[in-house]
């Protein structure tokens, strides 16, 4: 109760801070840069394919070669979060991984470029496993899916907002400029990360109520303070066993990889399918493009503004993280659709629906969240993103070997039907939302 002798300076003293806003900025902005690094090689595609005499079977191993190291090194970075320094190892990893995208802008042959790609796969493993420790560390559990959609969203809006800019530098300095640009603005975010961030123990500006906020909230804002003490621990295969033995985990490890086989499409195939199979010019393609990823960014705030409200007016959280997931899988089924249709406008419109649909169903890893032992959020979440991100490197590469002459379509059928795959994952593997103990 109100203290009826306090000053109205005291009562604003006690109101909690909201440093954990400016903290869901930063991994906002970190997460803009991190997809555009995955992703600028899709817009420089046809001009890498023309300048190094690439087929689609030699562009689909491009696309797969992150894939590749950085599902490899999911489990060891979710391992290796669980004992660092959120605020130390976010800053060397984007510094490195923004080298990594500089120099492909350098890169003049295929196993050059193919190398940095798999050196970029290295150094982006652990990104996603960071920013569900920091998230929940930082938000009580009513608030992370909308914080989890928030920053999530950043891989949609570098997209949507972004892509046209580099569209046009590459139309102006080459594609050789795509990734030079990117790269830069990595480095200085690293440096900007560094100084800012610190972990909700460690932090200056957040008081005592916005920690007991978070803590009475389910948030778990001293798992950042123990990874010195947790880097003295070995590895225990038990650990990994209970992590590998649970049915509910095991339907979202699923139901990611179906989740980002959608989106690796249109991280990767999307623009080059535009131009070389529907004939889009490069000016179509820039504005095009833009148009499903803005969608696939008002999904993802949707849901999770959803999903919250839902557990705030007392639905139960099985039924408030499940339903926008399983809707938007569904959704995003229609992007199959784009197979009978040849007007421009149409086409756009089915892959705007799906991934809007995508973006829907993108708040997935509040499941890590809510589900993982909380010692282990790293490595559930290094499994998860490892299962999950299979499909970096299997999608891009079935595609390219799906794809003959002109004939896309059995490439989009075979995206759609894992979108369906993955929303009956969830309907019938994920059951009650309960942490595995």
């Amino acid at each position: 109760m109100t203290d009826p002798t306090a000053t109205p300076a005291a009562l604003h003293a006690a109101r909690p801070t909201r440093v954990r806003h400016r903290v869901l900025f930063m991994l906002f902005v970190t997460v803009v840069i991190n997809y555009m690094d995955r992703s600028n090689l899709s817009i420089a595609a046809t001009s890498i394919a023309h300048d190094l005499n690439l087929d689609p079977v030699l562009l689909g191993k491009l696309y797969a070669a992150f894939g590749l190291t950085y599902v490899i090194l999911q489990v060891p970075g979710g391992w290796l979060i669980d004992r660092a320094s959120a605020r130390v190892i976010y800053a060397i990893l984007c510094a490195l991984w923004s080298i990594a995208t500089i120099l492909q802008g350098f890169a003049g042959t295929f196993l050059i470029l193919y190398s940095l790609r798999l050196l970029l796969g290295v150094f982006e493993a652990p990104a996603y496993p960071i920013c569900n420790r920091v998230v929940t560390s930082w938000f009580p559990e009513r608030e992370r899916a909308g914080a989890i959609g928030f920053y999530t969203s950043g891989q949609f809006v570098g997209l949507a907002f972004l892509n046209w800019f580099l569209f046009q530098a590459q139309k102006s300095f080459g594609w050789q400029f795509v990734f030079i640009l990117t790269g830069i603005v990595g480095l200085v975010w690293a440096g900007l990360w560094f100084l800012f961030y610190r972990n909700p123990s460690e932090s200056g500006r957040i008081n005592g109520e916005e920690m007991d906020y978070i803590r009475a909230g389910g948030g778990l804002p001293e798992i950042g303070s123990k990874a010195k003490s947790a880097a003295k621990s070995q590895f225990n295969w038990t650990d990994f066993g209970l992590i590998l033995g649970s049915r509910k985990l095991w339907g979202v490890y699923l139901g990611q990889f179906a989740l980002t086989s959608t989106l690796w499409f249109f991280l990767t195939w999307f623009p080059h399918y535009l131009e070389s199979y529907r004939h889009f010019n490069l000016t179509q393609t820039a504005l095009s493009s833009a148009i499903p990823y803005l969608a696939a960014f008002a999904g993802v705030i949707a849901s999770g503004l959803l999903s919250d409200l839902l557990v705030r007016r007392g639905v139960s959280p099985t039924t408030a993280r499940k339903v926008p997931i399983i809707c938007g899988l569904l959704l995003s089924t229609a992007i199959i659709g784009a197979n009978y249709v040849e007007d421009h406008r149409l086409i756009i419109l089915f892959f705007t629906i799906a991934f809007f649909g995508n973006g829907f169903a993108s708040i997935t890893w509040v499941f890590v969240s809510l589900l993982a032992p909380k010692r282990l959020l790293g490595l559930t979440g290094g499994v998860f993103n490892c299962v999950g991100n299979l499909s970096s490197v299997t999608v891009p590469w079935i595609i390219g070997h799906l794809v003959s002459g002109s004939d896309f379509a059995p490439a989009l059928i075979f995206v759609g039907g894992l979108a369906l795959l993955g929303a009956l994952c969830y309907i019938f593997l994920v059951g009650r939302i309960e942490r595995i103990e």
